[in-house]
This record gives structure tokens, C-alpha cells and sequence, in this order.
């Protein structure tokens, strides 16, 4: 179960505890400096029922929670909003 954040600038999502691990966040509880960006939604989500969404707009990414197979899934889809895959979740991941 994580909070789920966006790098504004790449579209990079990452959990609170990986952006801690890599430094990027601070360990009390405070969010990231910028370009990190909490994605709202619930902070006890998981991969396993959430989607983690994004989409570029405007010059910037945004980022979105969705339960998998809703309706509101569906409908961000069809908006062109994208799925992070799971593997790509994370700091490692981006490099």
C-alpha cells in the first residue's frame, strides 16, 4: 500500500518510500520538492486494485488514481490518459 507521486516534468511515478530510499523525499513525512507531485487519491492504495494513470497537458504531467476495470478507468482511457505499467513505478525505473 503506498501514496503514489508524479515528476511533474517526466511522468516518472514513484512511491513515498522509494522517493525516500533514493534521497528525493524527506524521511518525516513531507512531501518531495518539486518536480515531485502527490497524486490524489487514497493513501493505502495498491497496484493490485488501483491503476496509477498519467497524462501529459498543457506541458506538464499529471497523475490520477483509478480502481482497474471502473468505469472511470475506462473513461480516462478513452481520454488518453495511460497506464503505468508496474515496472515502471519507481526512481530505478527511470534511469
Amino acid at each position: 500500500m503506498a501514496v503514489f507521486f508524479i515528476d511533474t516534468d517526466t511522468g516518472q511515478v514513484a512511491t513515498r518510500k522509494q522517493l525516500v530510499a533514493a534521497g528525493i523525499a524527506p524521511a518525516d513525512g513531507n512531501e518531495p520538492a518539486r518536480p515531485w507531485f502527490r497524486i490524489k487519491g487514497t493513501s493505502d492504495a495498491t497496484t493490485l486494485w488501483y491503476a496509477v494513470m498519467r497524462k501529459r497537458t498543457r506541458g506538464v504531467c499529471i497523475g490520477a488514481l483509478a480502481f482497474r476495470h471502473s468505469g472511470h478507468h475506462d473513461l480516462l482511457l478513452q481520454q488518453g490518459w495511460q497506464e503505468v505499467p508496474v515496472p515502471e513505478i519507481g526512481v530505478e525505473a527511470a534511469a
